[in-house]
């Protein structure tokens, strides 16, 4: 009878398969909930932000809101295409400082970088504070405790992430599915409406429409555009998180990236298409979101499913910054440009200090701008732009590398969308800069200093710790153990046992300052030694003034000095007490004393502690 062998990989019967994460990585649905509320968000203020624009021109202007809608939606599809051979390319994730590092340089790779890092803080910022908008503007009295209500905002949404990604899109997929179709149903219904059901909204709030404006110009459809813009950030993330979903990971984020283009392309040009049927005007006081819900589905129940939906899911879009920027920062991390501690994963796949850093990063955003919305929305979506720029060049240097199948056709596409996005990115910055823009201006050469200062740091280390090289042979030095001591108990037998274990000879040390009560103490310890004669010399270190530190430095220093073979151990024992409270009862005298051994001395800290339980 042949013996029957199991495959590669196999589990035995009765056995659990190894938790390898991929139950807490994203599926295609998860990963757009997860990482597309920004972008999806984006068609509350989009349009709006085309519409306040064209206003300018009067309602002469307003007859171009399609036109640049469908402009936005074409360098959408650009973008869209771009970032779906962007995952394939890059599939350990990074978006643009990926494509940028490999095919542009690290200079500009550390541009795309710091641009994607500002973009992700300040869409927490604006997010949570537009959403905190809406909230105050359904309950006025709510409005002086803003500020508190973003950071609580903040702390929850945090706190959904560091249990981690998975956790937060199943938390935030119902909220997406309830805004996606409410405006699908708006759309829908207000197609088949020759006139606006009611106007009750906008009743009563002046029109900012300019009523003497009879031309439109290049310039005012260029910012129109530039401004629409906004509604495409977010578009990157997917591509910067790719890791982040389960295998086959660049067939799931692919999928993810044309899902997120064609909903938010298909809702872009439904409401503008409605903004140009109903004639609408943008008044003060009113989104002309809420506007079209009014004209649409009417003063109802519909029309205020709608506003709490766009509330919540504006302040949730927040989620898209905690999928992507704790990416990033691994990935700068590993290249040495972060703190090293970035690159650590917590339970649940979980990078939990880029987590704790954009949430951070972005409350001080929010106390400096006092919880308002307009102090930060100038400073928005320049970033994003540059990283798009990037990216799409870089996708050019890359096919023209490649030279596969059709290598021609795709450069095109993507030197296209670098022209369109360099174009924007210019428009914004100089529409802008006087608004606060120029924030940023300053702040991205300011982020690249300092990667490039932790990557001179890293590089200083490395040289010393000769890194890469293959190290000399390790040796056996004679070793001096030295234990300080203040007084006779267990702690002080256990740690001589433990310097007894390290150590070729083992010394107590204890500092005596010049006043009769310390004098009196040390000649009792010395008297209670010399009864115990444990086989360890006491040393008694005489010290002027109250230092406890820098007289047990100076010994050691000397040792040091005097046995230069000699490798010095300095064993501060230190006592673990029961409960987590009862650590306040203790002197830190240890903390004291390992704090100056460090900073003077080259010798090696062993700190053990004994327990009391």
């Amino acid at each position: 009878m042949p013996l029957l062998t199991a495959e590669p990989g196999a589990v035995p019967a009765g056995e659990e398969p190894p938790d390898t994460g991929e139950r807490h990585r994203l599926t295609a649905v998860t990963g757009l909930a997860a990482l597309s509320l920004d972008a999806m968000a984006s068609v509350a203020y989009g349009p709006e932000a085309i519409v306040l624009v064209l206003a300018a021109g009067g309602a002469h202007g307003l007859g171009f809101t399609l036109p640049a809608t469908l402009a936005i939606a074409g360098l959408l599809a650009v973008l869209v295409a771009s970032y779906r051979q962007v995952i394939a390319a890059f599939p350990d994730g990074g978006g643009s400082y990926a494509v940028a590092k490999r095919h542009l340089g690290a200079r500009t790779s550390l541009v795309a970088a710091a641009s994607l890092v500002l973009d992700y803080v300040l869409n927490v910022a604006v997010a949570v504070t537009a959403g905190v908008a809406a909230l105050t503007s359904a309950f006025p009295a709510l409005y002086g405790d803003r500020l508190w209500l973003c950071l609580a905002v903040l702390a929850l949404i945090t706190a959904v992430n560091l249990r981690g990604i998975v956790e937060s899109a199943k938390a935030f997929v119902v909220p997406t599915a309830v805004f996606v179709g409410s405006i699908f149903v708006l759309i829908l219904v207000g197609l088949f409406r020759s006139h606006p059901v009611t106007t009750v909204t906008a009743a009563g709030h002046a029109s900012v429409l300019a009523g003497n404006a009879s031309t439109v110009g290049a310039l005012l459809l260029l910012k129109a555009f530039a401004s629409g813009c906004a509604a495409l950030t977010g578009v990157e993330a997917i591509a910067n998180a790719v890791p982040s979903f389960r295998v086959p990971r660049v067939k799931r984020a692919q999928r993810a990236e044309v899902a997120l283009g064609a909903v938010l392309g298909v809702m872009l040009i439904g409401l503008s298409v409605l903004i140009s049927r109903f004639h609408l005007q943008p008044v003060a006081g009113v989104t002309v979101l809420a506007q079209l819900a009014d004209a649409s589905l009417g003063h109802n129940w519909a029309f205020y499913v709608i506003q709490f939906a766009t509330m919540i899911l504006l302040a949730l879009s927040a989620n898209t910054s905690f999928g992507g920027l704790p990416v990033l920062l691994k990935l700068l991390a590993r290249d040495n440009y972060m703190p090293h501690v970035f690159t650590l994963k917590a339970d649940r796949q979980v990078h939990r200090h880029g987590v704790l850093a954009l949430a951070l990063a972005s409350a001080a955003l929010m106390v400096f701008s006092g919880g308002d919305t307009n102090t930060l929305v100038p400073l928005f979506a320049i970033g994003v732009f540059v990283g798009f720029t990037i990216a799409q060049v870089g996708m050019v240097r890359h096919w023209h590398e490649e030279r596969g199948p059709g290598w021609r056709g795709r450069a095109l596409l993507n030197g296209l969308g670098a022209v369109l996005s360099g174009a924007s990115t210019v428009v914004v910055t100089a529409s802008k800069f006087a608004n606060g823009a120029w924030l940023i201006v300053i702040a991205l050469p300011l982020l690249v200093l300092a990667f490039a200062t932790v990557h001179r740091a890293y590089g200083r280390i490395g040289a010393r710790l000769r890194l890469g090289l293959i190290p000399e042979p390790p040796h056996r030095n004679r070793s001096v153990v030295i234990v300080p001591v203040s007084s006779l108990s267990r702690l002080t037998s256990e740690a001589l046992t433990a310097a007894a274990s390290l150590g070729d000879e083992v010394r107590a040390v204890t500092v005596c300052h010049a006043d009769p009560e310390d004098h009196a103490q040390t000649h009792a310890l010395e008297r209670a030694w010399a009864e115990w004669d444990p086989g360890v010399p006491l040393v008694r270190l005489t010290e002027g003034r109250r230092s406890l530190g820098r007289p047990i430095a100076a010994y050691v220093r000397n040792v040091s000095v005097n046995a230069p073979a000699t490798r010095v151990t300095v064993l501060i024992p230190e006592t673990e007490p029961e409960r987590l409270w009862q650590r306040l009862l203790q002197n830190q005298r240890g903390a004291v004393v390992a704090r100056a051994v460090r900073r003077e001395t080259d010798a090696v800290i062993c700190r053990p502690r004994f327990r009391l339980f």
